[in-house]
């Protein structure tokens, strides 16, 4: 078992974190895959944008700071007082993103 406490380690706790994470990411790289596919298939595109800050930028002011995330649900900006759900904050922020890279012909940094 991989579980355990601070003074009795769990067995094999490292291999089974590396077995973890391949199947994590062979999750999103299969799914991000089909997302292309569709994609192509009907003529749009999919950009991958970074997710630093996203949950603590404020999606209508721009202003960012580590104390707007209330708390893991909750979003409120010290600058200008706006309040949402931080996930809904964070999705305005990185459809935002993904908009202003079409807009400029860019590419995501």
């Amino acid at each position: 078992s991989a579980k355990g406490t601070t003074e009795r380690h769990g067995r094999n706790v490292k291999a089974k974190s590396g077995l973890n994470r391949a199947i994590l990411e062979q999750g999103w790289y299969e799914m991000r895959r089909q997302l292309e596919y569709k994609q192509l298939w009907r003529g749009g595109q999919v950009l991958a944008i970074p997710p630093a800050y996203t949950s603590q930028k404020c999606a209508c002011c721009g202003y960012t700071a580590k104390e707007n995330r209330q708390s893991q649900s909750q979003f409120e900006c010290l600058e200008c007082g706006y309040t949402a759900n931080a996930d809904i904050n964070g999705a305005r922020n990185i459809l935002a993103a993904g908009h202003a890279v079409l807009a400029c012909g860019g590419r995501v940094q």
